[in-house]
């Protein structure tokens, strides 16, 4: 034995018999309880034609927000802990997606934490800082078939701070309803309650179908004027084959919310369809299409047109990419998206003319990892350096 592995060896030794203990205790209580930390890391480079300066956040900026500046999306850690009659999770992120879309300071590196126990069978509460319930696709390029989201899930809730009860009544099916403080904020503005739900329901091994909704009111203290929201979305993700499919839907309404007047109820439509084909094991393309409709712009801000209409935004988009997986954990993509504006809205500038299309072009890289897995087999191989047998 080298000198080098005779120094190591006490600390290796006394580590080896923690993780002997600790095993053997995770092999008695496995069944009923885990802990997990995990990683993510997503970088990118993003060009847009809209010329908003350098440092500047591109409009509708969710996912790679700034343009011709190589930069980092997310750097996140996640620890999280599941028993028979507990659960808890906290997840700290930091980069581009944290500082342009989530909660202002002091939580804004703070993804979700929040803390649960089992009532009865089947049915667990948890409270504190959640991921929106809301909505068909996820935030993160990680979790989403395209890495750049559609400008109706922009608008839609990030983020969300409250109660929440889990009911899973059958394997395929399960219920989640929320009190919540409001519309994608952890800190409440008003003494205004608001609800949420979510169902999904698995048609099969393939894919499911689901229901997300918000109901309230988040105007601030001071106005007496109601100007209640009701949020709906559907979705459906299903797996053909090689072919993955996802569709979705949002329709909101919100009283007294009305260009024209203020006084009448308003409403939002929007939709995505996304197709994904595996071409290979590591290998895939995809593709978009998406519609937003807020004419009374009570969601997206008002504006006056070129022919000197007050309105919201209207537009539609397309997307195509590509995607290479190096390994299970990690990717690189290659995705383009049109965004067009109504005919008349010209709220994109290129050249220091005013346009009403935008061309993007991102290339991300990313991975995911279990730091604990990591850390036992870096262990492993420094017992295995040091000849150290089981």
């Amino acid at each position: 034995m080298s000198t080098r592995n005779r120094k190591r060896l006490p600390a290796l030794l006394l580590l080896s018999s923690l993780l002997a203990a600790s095993q053997g205790r995770a092999q008695k209580m496995d069944t009923v309880s885990s802990f997990s930390v995990t990683g993510y890391v997503d970088a990118y480079y993003a060009y847009y034609t809209d010329s908003v300066g350098p440092g500047n956040f591109q409009k509708f900026p969710s996912v790679s927000p700034r343009s011709n500046a190589p930069s980092l999306n997310t750097a996140q850690i996640a620890v999280q802990y599941t028993s028979d009659k507990v659960r808890g999770t906290a997840v700290l992120h930091f980069g581009d997606i944290a500082a342009a879309t989530w909660s202002p300071a002091p939580f804004n590196h703070l993804m979700e934490a929040h803390a649960g126990f089992k009532v009865c069978n089947k049915l667990w509460v948890d409270a504190g800082f959640f991921r929106t319930h809301f909505g068909t696709e996820f935030l993160l390029p990680s979790e989403n078939l395209t890495s750049s989201v559609a400008v109706g899930t922009f608008y839609e809730p990030y983020y969300e701070s409250g109660l929440r009860l889990n009911f899973d009544p059958t394997p395929k099916l399960e219920i989640n309803v929320f009190l919540l403080n409001g519309y994608g904020m952890y800190v409440d503005n008003n003494e205004k309650k608001s609800m949420g739900m979510g169902i999904t329901y698995a048609l099969s091994d393939k894919g499911g179908i689901g229901y997300t909704n918000y109901i309230g009111d988040d105007s601030p203290p001071g106005i007496t004027t109601s100007h209640l929201r009701f949020h709906n979305n559907l979705f459906l993700n299903y797996q053909f084959g090689k072919l993955k499919l996802q569709v979705g839907g949002d329709y909101c309404i919100q009283q007294n919310a009305d260009a024209a007047t203020g006084t009448k109820q308003a409403s939002m439509y929007s939709a995505l369809a996304t197709l994904k084909y595996q071409c290979t094991n590591k290998f895939a393309i995809y593709g978009r299409g998406e519609i937003f409709q807020d004419p009374d712009g009570y969601m997206s801000t008002l504006i006056t047109d070129v022919k000197g209409k007050l309105t919201g935004y209207k537009l539609a988009g397309f997307t195509l990419g590509a995607e290479f997986k190096p390994t299970d954990e990690s990717y690189i993509r290659l995705e383009g998206r049109t965004l067009m504006m109504d005919k008349d809205q010209y709220i994109f500038t290129y050249n220091n003319a005013p346009q009403n299309v935008r061309y993007e072009v991102m290339v991300h890289g990313g991975i995911t990892f279990d730091i604990l897995k990591s850390i036992k087999t870096k262990f492993t191989a420094a017992k295995d350096n040091a000849g150290i047998e089981e």
